[in-house]
């Protein structure tokens, strides 16, 4: 028996569409790092991007279980002496660029390496229920469906 290994001809990349409205942040990356790096296909191959490119719309209003909202801290250096910087969950969310906290869980939970960068540039972020990627036809996944841990009622 031998090991298959996946060629660029093998890989058929596919569109999928998530919802994140309602969905707790944890487990919503999860999903969308296990789609990004292929490992829901059968013929995964670990050195090949081979995952699916994925949208995330309403990642605005992504939940997060008990209280991280307020007491999870994003911190950032502007590279000068002192130059620490954080914010809360909340303030990304209420803030101008709410899609952060979603890319960065999804981030978070790659492998760091160049092939991890290239897997990430495949996912499209918006904190509206607008996208531009009509064209491309995406499959619709219902995160919320699939388990019911997954939802969260503010």
């Amino acid at each position: 028996m031998k090991t298959f290994s996946a060629k660029p001809s093998d890989i058929d990349k596919k569109w999928v569409v998530i919802d994140a409205e309602g969905v707790v942040l944890g487990r919503l990356a999860v999903i969308i790092a296990t789609r990004l790096r292929g490992k829901h296909k059968a013929s995964f191959t670990p050195h090949m991007d081979m995952g699916d490119n994925v949208i995330v719309i309403n990642a605005d209003k992504v939940q997060l279980t008990g209280r991280k909202r307020a007491d999870k801290v994003y911190y950032w250096h502007t590279g000068h002496p002192g130059g620490i910087k954080q914010r809360t969950a909340a303030q990304i969310l209420d803030g101008r660029f709410p899609e952060r906290v979603v890319e960065k869980a999804v981030q978070r939970m790659m492998p760091g390496g160049p092939l991890s960068r290239k897997q990430l540039s495949n996912m499209r972020v918006y904190a509206g229920a607008e996208h531009p990627h009509t064209a491309q036809e995406p499959e619709v996944i219902d995160v919320a469906a699939m388990n019911s841990k997954n939802t969260r009622s503010a």
